[in-house]
């Protein structure tokens, strides 16, 4: 989607008639803001050019400037031209609309959503939420409510791969990686298990606190599969990075007993003369104490984070997670040779 929105930017810019233009289809439930048209209008710089499917000339992006334009008096407007089916323009409107200008409400987001699930049934939830700037669990909670009769078995994800509904296959072999070689990066996982670097995360969090690899929902659908494998095939909670054959422990801890206080660990770290003295040590310790928020705080940043930075910030948080991960089994492969 990224490439269409750059692609559509690479078009030249032509002066359109206001008259030929048409406003309808606008993802905006409400219409657009009378008081952002007037703040346009009354601007004394071009307006920036407005993008219209050429097929049906209706306005994509830019319908407060068209009417920002109309408001000035103008015959014409700065045009560039997409060339996608109606079906492609929507989706278009849909994320240009939530990037920048005035950002599309959360109702919009959603009454969007609904129409680009049914356009693009083959789409992911993580591809939809992409576009409309929402998160894939609320795309997946819309999906379950208009959704009627039999699905697509495999998806398009946000990277353009096919990748199937059911995972558990490509679980099962992401733990039988991991297992076998725990310093694989979730990149290399993913790509080598046929999922997605997010599920190749939560597959490599349940093996490390000895979890069952396949959530419940996941599990009853695979159940009449998993009987005809051998004993415990789907349910592998064993790491080598955390104690080798038998019940997988995180951390020592045994399986149901409540993780430690992550900010009590770091006070405690911060206590150690090895770490407080030390100007690497200090740097681990503030980097230790950004982890220890409550789960409301992170709660609170989650749903305040604006939908235009969502995807990049994501991004950011997987990649720093990509680093944390190496950083533990690097302490732990130190700790074995000083061992």
């Amino acid at each position: 989607m990224a490439t269409v929105a750059e692609g559509t930017s690479q078009q030249p810019v032509v002066e359109v008639e206001l008259s030929s233009l048409s406003l309808a289809g606008s993802p905006r439930l409400s219409g657009e803001r009378p008081e952002h048209v007037q703040l346009l209008a009354a601007a004394q710089t071009p307006l920036p050019p407005i993008t219209v499917h050429r097929a049906t000339m209706k306005v994509i992006d830019g319908f407060h400037r068209l009417k920002a334009a109309r408001l000035r008096g103008e015959d014409t407007i700065a045009v560039r031209f997409f060339d996608g089916d109606d079906a492609e323009a929507f989706v278009l409107s849909v994320k240009l609309n939530v990037t920048h200008g005035l950002p599309l409400a959360l109702a919009d987001r959603k009454r969007a959503a609904e129409r680009i699930i049914a356009s693009h049934p083959q789409w992911s939830d993580r591809r939809v939420a992409s576009v409309t700037g929402i998160s894939p669990g609320t795309v997946g909670d819309i999906r379950k409510r208009i959704v009627r009769g039999a699905e697509p078995e495999i998806r398009v994800g946000q990277d353009g791969r096919l990748r199937p509904i059911d995972g558990s296959a490509g679980r099962t072999l992401a733990g039988e990686l991991l297992i076998e070689n725990p310093g694989l990066s979730l990149r290399q996982v993913a790509r080598a298990a046929g999922i997605s670097p997010e599920t190749a995360r939560d597959v490599r969090n349940r093996l490390r606190n000895g979890e069952d690899l396949l959530p419940k929902r996941r599990k009853r659908k695979s159940a009449a599969a998993a009987d005809a494998q051998a004993p415990g095939s789907n349910n592998l909670v064993v790491h080598k990075e955390f104690g080798g054959p038998g019940p997988a422990r995180a951390s020592g801890r045994p399986r149901g007993e409540p993780a430690p206080d992550r900010a009590a660990l770091v006070k405690r770290l911060k206590a150690d003369p090895a770490l407080r003295f030390t100007e690497t040590g200090r740097n681990l310790l503030r980097l230790l104490a950004l982890h220890t928020l409550r789960k409301e705080e992170w709660d609170a940043i989650i749903s305040n984070v604006p939908p235009h930075c969502s995807d990049i910030v994501a991004d950011l948080a997987r990649q720093f997670a990509d680093l944390w991960s190496e950083f533990a089994v690097r302490v732990k492969e130190d700790m074995a040779q000083i061992g």
